[in-house]
């Protein structure tokens, strides 16, 4: 491929990139703006209900910012980041545990909510075990690294 195409190629990702930052970022202002509105207005409804839509909302206000981090995270280093995937993960199995866990138990059979509860938490343990491991990966001296450190490795 030339040298010109490359380059095309990649503003136009960035592009791309900056057009879905943008609507991450746009995204999670109206989430937060209609969160601070709803619980404003809502309260009337009850307490309970209000906070609820506040708590639901503000979850996913944090998604959002943790998938925009994401595209600043591929921005930087061009390259695909796990993390902040596993991180929208996490927050989104929390999201949900709170939920059932607050309000569930009105809606739900006891044997359907413990099963819910526990499938939610085994998503939350899979999805820690993930973060630590990612983690543990980036913190390992790169192959190109141990052979120049030690010459027996190469």
């Amino acid at each position: 491929m030339s040298r010109f195409a490359e380059r095309s190629l990649e503003r136009a990702e960035q592009v791309v990139y900056l057009g879905v930052g943008l609507l991450l970022f746009a995204s999670a202002l109206l989430v937060l703006g209609n969160a601070a509105y709803r619980l404003a207005t809502d309260v009337g409804d009850g307490v309970r209900e209000a906070i609820e839509a506040m708590l639901d909302a503000l979850l996913i206000t944090f998604i959002l910012v943790e998938l925009l981090s994401a595209v600043r995270a591929t921005l930087e280093e061009r390259t695909l980041v796990a993390e902040p995937f596993i991180l929208v993960g996490i927050i989104a199995t929390i999201k949900e545990l709170v939920v059932l866990a607050a309000f569930g138990a009105e809606e739900l059979k006891p044997e359907d909510l413990a099963l819910e509860l526990g499938t939610l938490a085994g998503v939350l343990l899979a999805l820690a075990v993930s973060a630590w491991l990612v983690r543990r990966k980036e913190r390992e001296p790169e192959e190109s690294d141990e052979a120049a450190v030690d010459p027996a490795a190469a």
